[in-house]
């Protein structure tokens, strides 16, 4: 394992946990509680600390910062699964110090647990087509024109933040960080599971259909030429 790949996920990891929540804080004080308000400011906070992170961090480490990105490219063979499970280790503590850190900016208790309960069935769903598009989006783009990744997954992420009803965690390890805030942008750690089942489940739609795109046309036949007797 190169250490400034795992240096890489672990920071990229933190500022985009960071940022996450951060951004909900503010929006949260500054909007007057106009909630549409504070997740427009939230997606376009995240949007562009995503296009930032990927395009610096990529060159080390890939720039997953999502252990769901991690175990697709490992499912695809193109990192090995002991350097899966670093990068999900770094991942997830990476988010949880990002947290913590969130909140010492805002002066706010370090150590909280989210009560904010996000149960329903809707946002099950909403969290397997986020993650979905997401992995898809990465593992399309890896094959044809990877320079485009980090704006496509900052449009998506920003989108998704929209369209999905639970407004696109899509990311196991920042699920984890969110648990441990009591904020805007927190979700219960009962809610936690089914969230991190629901973007497995993405992912793995998502690498089946990507595999399944990226597979060799079938070969054509050649017609026989019948040779003259």
């Amino acid at each position: 394992m190169n250490p400034r790949a795992l240096v890489a996920e672990f920071v990229g990891s933190l500022i985009l946990a960071a940022t996450v929540i951060g951004s909900g804080i503010a929006a949260q004080n500054l909007s007057g509680g106009n909630v549409a308000i504070a997740l427009l400011a939230n997606a376009i906070a995240t949007g562009c600390i995503l296009f930032v992170l990927i395009s610096i961090f990529a060159p080390a480490s890939g720039a997953h910062f999502n252990p769901a990105v991690s175990i697709a490219f490992a499912l695809r063979r193109e990192i090995s699964w002991f350097d899966c499970g670093v990068f999900v280790v770094a991942q997830i503590a990476g988010m949880i110090v990002g947290a913590w850190l969130a909140h010492a900016m805002f002066d706010l208790p370090l150590i909280q647990v989210s009560t904010t309960g996000r149960t329903s069935l809707g946002m099950a769903i909403g969290e397997v087509v986020a993650t979905f598009g997401l992995v898809l989006t990465i593992l399309m783009l890896k094959k044809t024109d990877a320079s485009r990744i980090p704006l496509a997954v900052a449009l998506y992420i920003t989108s998704a933040y929209w369209f999905t009803s639970s407004t696109s965690f899509a990311n196991p390890a920042i699920t984890i960080a969110r648990s441990l805030s009591d904020t805007f942008a927190g979700i219960s750690p009962a809610s936690v599971p089914i969230f991190i089942a629901c973007q497995i489940a993405g992912m793995f739609l998502a690498f089946a259909l990507g595999t399944w795109m990226a597979g060799s046309p079938p070969a054509m036949t050649k017609k026989r030429v019948r040779r003259p007797s």
